[in-house]
């Protein structure tokens, strides 16, 4: 749907950052709240809260990211790229998301393959800042 051919890579970017925002505050609020009470009875609980905390605070902070290009490629300067907003969305995906699911994942069944995908996370949000200097 918001992926469709006419839409512009502005209104992607923008449908983007809104479904990252909701999911950000949303998972934020979890973290907060829900999570709290399961992470109680785990040693690493506590670092887990912390980690939860730390991929929805970078969630957030490039969410903001995403709708300024979005906002940037709206004015129809036809010399700016989309390129550093999908690197931010994919970086929320990689670092955000995978920090997510390390934290729910008690059994640490997951970790050996969840664990590589973080920096690589990190690595497109690197490159999504550089490649907002660059557009």
């Amino acid at each position: 749907m918001i992926m469709a051919a006419d839409r512009s890579p502005a209104q992607v970017l923008h449908a983007l950052g809104a479904v990252s925002g909701f999911t950000g505050v949303a998972l934020g609020a979890f973290g907060a709240h829900g999570l709290q009470k399961h992470m109680a009875g785990l040693a690493d609980g506590a670092m887990r809260l912390q980690n939860w905390k730390t991929g929805s605070i970078y969630q957030l902070v490039h969410t903001l990211a995403i709708l300024y290009v979005s906002q940037r490629l709206g004015k129809q300067n036809p010399a700016r790229s989309p390129r550093a907003g999908y690197l931010f969305a994919a970086g929320n995906v990689l670092f955000s998301g995978s920090i997510y699911l390390l934290c729910l994942d008690t059994t640490r069944k997951y970790s050996r393959l969840l664990g590589p995908i973080t920096p690589i996370g990190g690595l497109c949000y690197l490159a999504g800042w550089v490649s907002l200097l660059l557009c």
